[in-house]
């Protein structure tokens, strides 16, 4: 292959749209990975600490999920099947069973939707309209559920959301937990506005959270606010939907994000990750008695990749058929917490943020946090930001990365900080 990348990145400014979005940031030309390194067209190595936005969290082509999905192509298994009977379907269902609901305690129904996170949550959205005949749904600040129209008008990001083009209906806002700072329980809000027949609230279909606002600014919520807002939806005949898009699949420490707040939601999103390998895969688990869509009412031409099935179950049997895997994630999560604290530090101000392995650092400034993620991708570190205004770098390392690489990227990112900081004050006069 050519190594001439400047060639190559031309075509991407030339043909590819302006919606283009990551690789703005990351200007190279990557051609293979493995594990948590990217490797890009000059042979440089980078660690990843992006790892798809969440959708690698057992790192890039895992050997065993590898070996399944190439042997089911050579054995010309399906590749696409719609929503028919197949055998790797089956196969992942028995796993998902087995391994996730059956041991949580979880009685739901699978329903594949079209493979997208935003689609998943299109369908939790509709299913909680056509269980309730109530059109509104509730949503809080700083949410990210989608930009399809459905998804995108309950999520709060003004950019994102002036890329609609028409109003956004059939969503109210309220405060997240925190929203506005201690000594406040937005909950006590939520019930107050819920309350009061004159509040002006139409009496919601679902209240819709993460449990950690991934793109919203790690924005983590209480165990106990999780849990109070679960049983305000149900005092009001609401359906509570859980979005773990990107929080879930052991992001937050355990498979589901809410497992420790003694809720069940009534409709769980998920996507990103739940395929093990990078492959387009979204669920949206529903308990039984509100399972009510008759047959193809929200459907999809790619509802269930049969590819992603076989690696899913591969993901399944062995990262969750014992705790051993989570146990190694708490561990992890702790090397994390050291690191982005020292961090933290460095900057006045500054606070740490998230929770498990998905943390960052809120560093007060989208500029200030771009530089550090820029200068870290200089020294061999893909890491981005989140936020409303893109203010915190934020860690979204593979859960597999081996604890030797994951301190290196972790010293990769201080490194970086420390030398933009240290520019601050030369940039700051040049201006």
């Amino acid at each position: 292959m050519s190594t001439d990348t400047s060639a190559e990145i031309k075509i991407f400014e030339r043909r590819e749209s302006e919606a283009r979005s990551y690789c703005r940031g990351f200007d190279t030309v990557f051609t293979s990975a493995r594990g948590s390194e990217m490797t890009d067209a000059k042979g440089r190595s980078y660690i990843d600490f992006l790892a798809g936005c969440s959708s690698l969290n057992y790192g890039h082509n895992d050997p065993d999920m590898k070996i399944a999905l190439i042997e089911h192509l050579t054995d010309d298994g399906l590749a696409h099947a719609l929503d028919l009977h197949t055998d790797t379907k089956a196969s992942f269902l028995n796993a998902f069973e087995r391994h996730i609901l059956t041991p949580r305690n979880l009685d739901h129904r699978v329903m594949f939707t079209g493979p997208t996170g935003a689609n998943a949550v299109e369908a939790a959205m509709k299913l909680a309209r056509k269980v309730t005949g109530r059109s509104n749904i509730i949503a809080f600040t700083n949410g990210f559920h989608g930009v399809t129209l459905g998804a995108l008008a309950a999520t709060g990001n003004g950019y994102h959301r002036g890329g609609a083009g028409i109003d956004l209906h059939g969503v109210t806002r309220m405060p997240f937990d925190g929203f506005f700072g201690e000594g406040t329980d937005t909950a006590d809000f939520l019930e107050a506005m819920l309350r009061d027949t004159s509040s002006g609230i139409d009496a919601p279909a679902a209240i819709l959270l993460e449990t950690v606002q991934g793109e919203g600014g790690l924005n983590a919520a209480r165990p106990e606010w999780v849990k109070r807002v679960a049983e305000l939806a149900h005092d009001h005949g609401a359906l509570l939907i859980v979005d773990d898009i990107q929080a879930g699949c052991g992001r937050t420490g355990s498979f589901f994000s809410f497992e420790e707040m003694d809720i069940v939601p009534d409709i769980v999103t998920m996507a990103k990750s739940v395929s093990g390998f990078g492959l387009p895969m979204a669920l949206t688990l529903v308990r039984p008695q509100y399972d009510v869509f008759g047959p193809a009412e929200h459907n999809g031409t790619f509802r269930g990749n049969t590819h992603a099935f076989v690696t899913a179950r591969v993901a399944i049997e062995k990262f969750w058929a014992d705790d051993t895997f989570q146990e190694s994630l708490a561990e992890k999560a702790m090397i994390l917490t050291t690191a982005l604290s020292e961090l933290a530090e460095m900057i006045p101000g500054a606070r740490l943020k998230g929770r498990g392995l998905m943390q960052g650092v809120d560093v007060g400034s989208g500029d200030l946090a771009g530089r550090i993620c820029a200068t870290a991708f200089g020294k061999g570190l893909v890491i981005e930001t989140s936020g409303s205004d893109d203010e915190v770098v934020k860690v979204l390392a593979p859960l597999t990365t081996p604890d030797e690489m994951f301190r290196k990227g972790l010293n990769i990112l201080l490194e970086a900080a420390r030398e933009t900081l240290t520019e601050e004050p030369k940039r700051i006069a040049a201006e």
